[in-house]
Formats: C-alpha cells, structure tokens, sequence
C-alpha cells in the first residue's frame, strides 16, 4: 500500500527551482521503488515576489505550511533585493515560525570528490553538526544608537534559556546513539560540544552544563568530549577523523558547518535540514542561488538530490532515504562525473538528475 506525503515545494530564486526539478525527479523514482506518492503544493515565494508585492511571506502561508508533512526547498537570494531582505523574511521566519530548532547538516566525503585537505579521504570525513537554529543572536535582541556619528554604538545579544539548550543537546546525543548502531566506527568516536565557554562564560556554562548534566544522567555509555570553537575550525582541516556527531549554538554552528561544506568537496554537495523533530521540517541544498548560471544546465543539483534523501529519512523513510544516498555514492563512484563545479561537471543539469534517478 503506497504511502502519500504533503510536500511544500518552494523553488525560490536563481538556479533554485533547477535543482529542485532533479531533485523531484529522484524522489518520483525512488517513490515508486518505495511505494511512496507526494502530494506537492507549490509556493511563489522569493524575490520575484517580492519585487512584486513587497511580501516575503504572506501570513496567510504560515497556517498552511504547519500542515505539510516537509518542505522542499531550492534556494533563497535575488540580485536584485538587498541582502538580508529574503533570508530574515523567508528563511528565517520560517524557521522561527515552524520552531525547527535543530539546523542538521552532515559532513560526508563521497568518492571522487576533491577535498582540499591534504591526505584525507572518504573515510576521515564523515561526521554530522546539529546546529541549533532558533535562538542565539541571531533572534535580533539589541540595537543601534548614535547612528552615522563617531558615538555610533550596536549591540546584539547571544541570547539561550534551559529548555532551548536542552532539546537541541537531546536531540543530537540521541542521534549519536543511532548512529553508534548503524556503524561501529561511530562508536569509537565521541559526541562533541562545540562553542567558546572560556570567553562566552554565561551561555557557555549553560551549554557547557547542561551537556555534561544530560550526558551524566541519560547517556552514560556514549563517550562525550568538548572544544571551543575556534579550535575545531583548525581541526576540521588538521583531523576530521575525530569527529562523528557534533552539538553547538546557533552562530558557531553557521560558521562551521561553512568549513564542513569545503571539506567534504564545496557547496555542490551540501545539503542541509532544519528539523522540528515533532513538526514540519524544511530541506534544502546549502550553495545558494547562484543566480549567474540561471537558466544554464550547468549547475550542479546533487545537494538538492542529497537533501531530498534527507527529507525522506526524517518522514521515517529510512530505506528510500538512503537508496538516494546510495546512488549519489554509485554516480560518483563510476566516474561519470567530472566535477562538482558548475558547467565543469561533464554532465548537464538535467542529466545528472536522470543519472542518479536511473541508480535508484
């Protein structure tokens, strides 16, 4: 008996709706070798709306999107809307809207793949970051003074309570849990928080507490270890090897995952998730719009293709989820494509769509 998903699909800007076409187009073929049918609802929103109608997103949407099952989406970011404009209006209220507070971003090395760090391979880089996505400084507590004059003072505020920390630090030790089942090399490995406790001594402690409180108490057969984070940004690049599941606020998490993407061959392959484990969670490639290559065949849509592999997962459709992850791996694997650099990839847009869909 087949099963149906209601997916909000949101294209977005620049090459965002060409990758999402791949990306639909995988999960039409891994649907139907899965049982599985979507029910795909499509939203206008991003800049050329907002050229329009001066809307990001409308109120009206944000009842309807509580009752999807996921969203796809492709990319947000016009050339021409100031920065800032779509990312706060869109991205973010969503986000906030939805509460999905875990940003869940794996850092995985796939065959064929140039990395820029010397000596290490496929099996070195493979870990995951659970970001949290909905507090911090980036909830726009502060402001601005004196503004345009030598006085000028700004402010923003890192701001966390117990309940956000704790359920993200939940979240991410029972994911290494699962993933100590799934291989033993995982669990080899410990958990890491990540942040600046020695500096940031007020949220760090909290963090810093309330990671050591639950790993006492709950997780006691997982190893656990910390690190501030500018020391994981050079070991990133020195050991990538030591790290498996990584938990860390919502700032630190934006930049290092950044550093993930390069290490595990550049933003054509990172795909990302911002979860609300008991709500509607949003999927999506991590490159951006790049609204250069429009309308090209030449941008590269394996992020996008990753990200739906993501989206089924998260729904429980662990087998599916993973036979998209699989054919990435085999079409990387055989040599076919190039590059991950787009219109250096030896295939076209739509092409690697077919071949990864013809995998599954």
């Amino acid at each position: 008996m087949s099963k149906t998903y209601k997916i909000g699909v949101m294209g977005g800007d620049g090459t965002g709706p060409e990758v999402l076409k791949e990306g639909l187009k995988v999960l039409d073929a891994v649907g139907k070798k899965y049982g599985l049918k979507y029910d795909l609802v499509n939203y206008d929103l991003g800049g050329e709306r907002y050229k329009k109608t001066g809307e990001t997103v409308p109120d009206s949407v944000i009842p309807e999107l509580k009752k999807l099952d996921a969203i796809y989406l492709g990319a947000i970011g016009h050339p021409d809307v100031k920065p800032g404009i779509l990312e706060l209006g869109i991205l973010l209220r969503i986000r906030f809207e939805l509460d999905q507070y875990i940003n869940l971003r794996p850092v995985k090395l796939y065959p064929n793949v140039a990395t820029p760090v010397k000596d290490k391979g496929p099996a070195e880089i493979d870990f995951v970051v659970v970001r949290e996505n909905t507090g911090g400084i980036y909830t726009g507590h502060g402001g601005a003074t004196r503004v345009g004059t030598p006085d000028e003072i700004a402010s923003q505020v890192m701001i966390y309570d117990r309940r956000t920390v704790d359920r993200c630090i939940k979240y991410a030790y029972e994911l290494k849990a699962k993933r100590n089942q799934q291989n033993p090399k995982y669990a080899e490995k410990p958990i890491h928080l990540v942040h600046k406790r020695n500096v940031l001594t007020y949220c760090g402690d909290l963090w810093y507490r309330a990671f050591e409180e639950m790993g006492e108490k709950q997780y006691k057969n997982l190893k656990r270890d910390y690190a501030h984070v500018d020391a994981t940004t050079m070991w990133f690049v020195k050991n990538p090897e030591w790290f498996d599941v990584i938990v860390t606020e919502n700032l630190f998490g934006d930049i290092i995952t950044d550093l993930g993407a390069m290490i595990q061959g550049g933003m054509g392959i990172a795909a990302g998730g911002n979860i609300n484990p008991e709500g509607v969670s949003m999927f999506e490639p991590i490159g951006g719009s790049a609204p250069k290559y429009t309308g090209k065949n030449v941008i590269n849509p394996l992020a996008a293709i990753c990200a739906g592999g993501m989206m089924l997962e998260t729904l429980g459709e662990t087998k599916a989820g993973q036979a998209i992850e699989q054919a990435v791996f085999k079409a990387l694997e055989s040599g076919k494509i190039k590059s991950l650099a787009a219109g250096k990839m030896g295939l076209g847009t739509t092409e690697m769509g077919d071949l990864i869909a013809s995998l599954i």
